[in-house]
């Protein structure tokens, strides 16, 4: 026997509960429930946060831009109220898709396929949303502020710090968002096994918990 064999036979044997279990649809569909629930939950909190955090800013930044003492300051101001205003807008208009996605697996039926295909989609959107293509447009808009302090005023160093600052925020704001469809939909994961001439084909997820170590197996 291969010695990968023997160890996972050892490990397999020492686990404290079986090892090997099979997923029921009822089961499989709530878990994808209950992840888009924490999904919507989440979200909430996100999209309340970060708005309050531009709406915020964007009226520091007005009054700033009238009231400030120095010349520089009132300048900055100015470009910080384009920049909140377009982060503003963007999370008015730009919802997460978890909430939406709820309400229409809630109002379906318990099918486990449809249920799937709707966290799938979930998940992908949630992908999209951390790309590097999610970026270039706080890439843009961090760019022209950049160059407006560098460029337009003369003052480069405050040009890179506005630049850099306002892409920092911009990624925090991104890593902050809902991820709770990519790690529901990562639960189970294809897998083959040919003894022979015979091939099964099915779907795996590992079960972890305070005592125990789990697989679940699909086919």
């Amino acid at each position: 026997m291969p010695r990968l064999a023997r160890l996972t036979c050892l490990l397999v044997l020492l686990l404290p509960l079986p090892a090997l279990a099979q997923s029921t649809p009822e089961a499989e569909w709530q878990a994808y429930e209950r992840a888009l629930a924490d999904g919507a939950r989440h979200a909430g909190y996100w999209q309340a946060g970060w708005t309050t955090v531009y709406a915020g800013s964007l009226a520091l930044n007005a009054w700033q831009a009238s009231e400030a003492s120095d010349r520089d300051d009132r300048f900055d101001a100015r470009v910080g109220v384009v920049k909140s205003t377009l982060a503003l807008g963007g999370m008015l208009f730009d919802r997460q898709p978890h909430p939406a996605a709820l309400r229409e697996l809630r109002d379906g039926d318990d099918d486990v396929a449809r249920a799937r295909a709707l966290l799938e989609s979930v998940a992908a959107e949630e992908r999209r949303r951390r790309s590097w293509r999610a970026r270039l447009g706080s890439l843009a808009v961090n760019t022209a502020a950049g160059l407006a302090i560098a460029v337009g005023d003369d003052r480069e160093r405050d040009g890179a710090i506005n630049f850099a600052t306002g892409m920092l925020v911009s990624e925090l704001q991104l890593r902050t968002q809902p991820g709770q469809a990519t790690a529901a939909i990562n639960r189970f994961q294809p897998v083959s096994v040919s003894l022979g001439d015979l091939r099964l084909e099915g779907e795996y997820a590992f079960l972890v918990g305070p005592q125990q170590l789990g697989l679940a197996l699909r086919y």
